[in-house]
């Protein structure tokens, strides 16, 4: 893994999942922000600006199409498949893998959307602006959220990766005109 990457690390879940004797944390989402916290037609319409649909299931279903397993949302399509409990960290997560995937591959994606760290790190970098567009959550609470939930970067933080290593996911979203569909006070 190259040392600038941002990477989802749920090895806490899943050791918890391994090990039920383990009891670390209560829940997976305790102190997290999740769908039951905000205004999730605000959500709708973030991901509707980029041609993406948001589908809750209800509590305790399977969430189609989640790679790490619920309550983590799911891709399927230009769809994002989540439920009550699902992280606003890991819908915006999810969404941003289908928002920089091209047109012509997003129809395919299933379950697994990501397609080179270089993908992944602009996925976190974009995840963290758009964050800023739902009322209630903001940068500084999502990357408190990322860290808390699990993330893994180099610097030790979400907050000092997008502030201080983040450049190569900024130069990749810009290659592909991605930050500038987001407001202009919102790149950096």
């Amino acid at each position: 893994m190259p040392e600038n990457s941002a990477t989802p690390d749920h090895s806490t879940a899943l050791a918890v999942a391994a090990n039920p004797a383990m009891t670390t944390i209560a829940s997976p989402t305790a102190g997290i922000l999740t769908l039951a916290d905000i205004d999730i037609d605000s959500a709708r319409a973030l991901l509707a600006r980029y041609d993406l649909a948001l589908i809750c299931v209800g509590a305790k279903a399977a969430i189609p199409g989640s790679y790490w397993g619920e309550p983590e949302a799911g891709v399927i399509g230009a769809t994002v498949y989540a439920r009550s409990d699902t992280p606003v960290h890991s819908l915006l997560h999810e969404a941003c893998h289908l928002i920089v995937a091209p047109a012509a591959k997003r129809a395919s994606i299933h379950t697994d959307a990501s397609d080179s760290q270089a993908e992944e790190d602009a996925t976190c970098y974009l995840q963290i602006l758009l964050a800023d567009e739902l009322a209630g959550v903001g940068r500084d609470r999502l990357m408190t959220d990322m860290d808390m939930w699990g993330y893994s970067f180099r610097l030790g933080s979400a907050r000092a990766w997008f502030d201080r290593d983040a450049e190569d996911a900024r130069a990749w979203l810009a290659r592909r005109a991605l930050l500038s569909h987001t407001p202009a006070s919102m790149a950096r």
